[in-house]
């Protein structure tokens, strides 16, 4: 693909490692400036060389607090950190406060780190709509660890297990009872657990219950218990039995369940080492390779979709088409089925043109 002369002049101060050429790169991928597609494919080659750290969780989990630990940790242990960190927009104004910066003044400063704050802008799932090109924008400056925030909106946020390495998901002793710890979504997306402010009332029952749902749902329940109705729980407890899973088997993963307080810094370290176990065990068993292209794939059916969408519904002609139809489908004549279908049979030529 051709590069313009202003994107050649940019990657030149960006390949210098010019943090203003960062900042800039950046900026015109996540608003999808002039260029940032011819930008995007000079870095492609290069990624992969980052771990991509997704951290998510309800509202009021510490995710910042987390996030801040880990950057340190990883500074202190000579690694360079890229944090993008998502706030949500409001549905009102359109604004966004992006305080994660502000959350994370302790580090934001040190040249070995860079904070990017995104809206999502109306997005759903947790994240912007261009987080994964802005982490690729990170990947390709070269960062070794690369830290994704989601904005905490739930158990629907579960886009960021499809855009990170390792998803850490980061709860609290309030997060609720036994019952909320074994609802779909969320729950089920997490390569390690958190349970943070563990130095608060509760955090022990709350540990044990998202082992135990562990082990009821990964089969650790079963697995040694008799095939009669005599079983003796105290040493078939599932709860128990995922947890020496996630401390000892290497043939598959158990997402462990760590006790943290970020502000205290207390954890860090393990949540540290049980990452690294992670990607130790992606790479080892070929999962890594295979999130991977499944994450290429995905990358390339997004942009088939965002280029067809543009040309489809920027397209006056195609506009005044739909509009011609209205009174059809108003009477019942015609159908919304017939009419996408006709609609994408007499754009053929639209959607198969060269760019302009």
């Amino acid at each position: 693909m051709a590069v313009s002369e202003p994107v050649r002049a940019l990657l030149t101060s960006f390949d210098a490692r010019q943090p203003a050429a960062l900042a800039r790169a950046v900026s015109i991928v996540e608003n999808h400036r002039p260029g940032f597609d011819e930008l995007l494919a000079a870095l492609h080659p290069r990624l992969g060389r980052s771990r991509r750290i997704g951290l998510t969780g309800p509202p009021g989990a510490g995710k910042s607090t987390l996030s801040t630990g880990l950057t340190a940790a990883y500074r202190a242990a000579g690694l360079t950190v890229g944090v993008v960190a998502v706030d949500p927009t409001s549905p009102f104004t359109g604004g966004a406060l992006l305080g994660d910066r502000i959350r994370m003044e302790s580090v934001a400063l040190d040249p070995g780190v860079f904070i990017r704050s995104m809206a999502t802008r109306g997005s759903l799932g947790g994240l912007a709509a261009t987080t994964r090109e802005v982490a690729d924008v990170l990947d390709g400056f070269g960062f070794d660890r690369i830290i994704i925030e989601t904005v905490g909106v739930g158990q629907s946020e579960l886009d960021i297990a499809r855009m990170a390495d390792t998803s850490v998901v980061a709860l609290v002793p309030e997060s609720g009872d036994s019952i909320q710890t074994l609802k779909a979504g969320l729950m089920e997306i997490a390569d390690i657990f958190v349970i943070n402010k563990a130095d608060r009332p509760g955090a022990d029952r709350l540990k044990h219950e998202v082992e135990l749902m562990l082990g009821l749902r990964m089969g650790h329940a079963f697995r040694s218990i008799p095939a009669h109705h005599g079983v003796e729980l105290r040493t078939t407890n599932p709860a128990r039995m995922a947890r020496k899973a996630a401390e000892t088997e290497a043939d598959h993963w158990t997402p462990p369940v760590l006790p943290t307080v970020g502000v205290k810094g207390e954890g860090i370290h393990d949540l540290i080492g049980a990452i690294d176990r992670h990607f130790a065990y992606l790479e080892r068993t070929g999962e890594l390779r295979a999130r991977r292209r499944q994450r290429l794939r995905e990358r390339v059916v997004e942009v088939v979709e965002d280029r067809v969408r543009a040309r489809l519904w920027r397209d006056d002609m195609t506009n005044a088409w739909i509009e011609e139809r209205l009174p059809e489908l108003e009477s019942g004549a015609l159908t919304p089925f017939a009419a996408a279908d006709a609609l994408l049979e007499r754009s053929g030529d639209l959607l198969t043109r060269g760019r302009t």
